[in-house]
């Protein structure tokens, strides 16, 4: 049975019936309403875009309300623990979990396509030791655009598919030389038979941790913690990825941008702030005393509250467990306990149970990768590497949509009317 939305423009009494498709109205829908001086059709104000669908995908379903995640169907908290990370992201570019067969294809072709260009190493090696890995990553993403000009035709699905395989092996290779240029140690080389997360952290050295105990749990940890981050539906960074593509830019161009909107702190870079925020508070005895000067907005609660999630995120209760996993061969971050006050704190006051702020996935990740030694730094740039196969599994279902278009929205103007110019003698 269609459904139908009536509007009536209160002025004039015109009434204009709008179709209701998959839950929305379509946009163009409220230009039949010309309710503006200028005779202009009406146009819906949405700053956030809070309350706009520029997409219908069938990648990632979010139910905040519930607080639950699912990947092409598949709940996120089957996939964590019983999958691996290659496999979530043959998933996600490709709408099923792979046979055997698929799966050992998708990973020689990765591995394939894995070298990067010594020009790529030699612009990271440029950067001061100090300089922040997202900026680096975010040139190095840049420059790798001008090595592959083929790229660029991107309606050509066998080029498309190269580019995917190209950049899902080299991130994290780039990666891995950007923490070690920014510890002044050598990469070690590439070794494909160790697996896509466990060649990476071998050339990074395991941030260090070294013993038969240790490697194993970091790999485990790092396999889970890349899954969770895989994809999360229309985000700020997977918006900018959409965004960029819809241009038909090429995709490592695109996936800067992308890479550019995660590094902001309200994103990506969230979880940097919830460390930040735990070394303000010091110790258990001064929670409540900090939760009050959020509550009397003197200061910034880190690590709750989602636009989506009204729920518990299901991402932050798998990686609450993981982090009692990873503290069993790394030792107890004394941060742990200090995170669990504030939280049983938080979610037992009125504040925080009328808004409906539980903590997300970026409230205990941090505390995670603290305790595996990872630079603050360079959380948000192993965030990026996961990131990377839902912004293409995004881009690449945008350029296989003939409904999409270049992304222009519109705007409400406030400027002046039209006036005259004045000489600069003359003001």
């Amino acid at each position: 049975m269609s459904q139908s939305v009536i509007l009536t423009d209160s002025h004039n009494r015109t009434q204009v019936e709008m179709p209701v498709i998959d839950g929305a109205i379509p946009a163009k829908s409220l230009q039949k309403l010309r309710v503006t001086q200028d005779g202009a059709g009406l146009v819906s104000y949405d700053p956030g875009y809070q309350n706009t669908a520029p997409a219908i995908s069938s990648i990632t379903m979010i139910d905040g309300m519930a607080g639950k995640l699912l990947y092409r169907g598949y709940p996120i908290e089957v996939l964590a623990v019983e999958s691996n990370y290659l496999e979530v992201a043959f998933l996600l570019n490709n709408g099923e979990l792979p046979s055997t067969a698929a799966a050992a294809r998708w990973r020689e072709e990765i591995q394939a396509h894995a070298t990067v260009d010594p020009f790529i190493v030699d612009l990271i090696r440029s950067f001061p030791r100090d300089a922040h890995p997202m900026g680096i990553l975010i040139s190095a993403l840049g420059a790798m655009g001008t090595l592959y000009p083929e790229a660029k035709e991107v309606l050509d699905s066998d080029v498309r598919r190269r580019q995917v395989y190209r950049l899902l092996g080299q991130l994290p290779v780039v990666a891995a030389h950007i923490y070690c240029h920014g510890q002044g140690i050598e990469a070690e080389e590439p070794k494909a038979d160790d697996g896509y997360i466990g060649n990476f952290l071998r050339m990074v050295r395991n941030f260090g941790l070294e013993t038969a105990e240790e490697v194993p749990a970091i790999r485990a940890a790092m396999n889970c913690l890349f899954i969770l981050h895989a994809d999360h539906e229309q985000n700020c960074s997977t918006t900018a990825m959409r965004s960029i593509g819809s241009s038909h830019a090429d995709p490592y161009s695109s996936m800067a941008g992308a890479v550019a909107a995660l590094y902001g702190p309200l994103h990506g870079g969230a979880n940097e702030a919830v460390l930040r925020m735990l070394e303000e508070i010091e110790s258990v005895d001064q929670v409540e005393g900090f939760l009050q000067r959020v509550i009397n907005r003197e200061a910034l609660l880190m690590g709750f509250g989602h636009r989506v999630y009204k729920n518990m995120d299901p991402r932050a209760t798998l990686i609450k467990t993981l982090a009692y996993s990873v503290f069993e061969v790394t030792g107890a971050n004394p941060k742990i306990d200090l995170a669990l006050a504030l939280e049983q704190t938080a979610l037992g006051m009125e504040y925080f149970q009328a808004r409906r702020l539980y903590p997300n996935v970026d409230f205990y990740s941090g505390i995670i990768y603290q305790a595996l030694g990872i630079p603050a730094d360079y959380y948000t740039v192993l965030f990026g590497i996961a990131r990377a196969a839902g912004w293409l599994a995004h881009w690449q279902e945008q350029l296989e949509d003939p409904a999409q278009k270049i992304a222009r929205p519109k705007q409400i103007y406030r400027g002046p009317d039209e006036r005259a110019f004045v000489p600069l003698e003359q003001r």
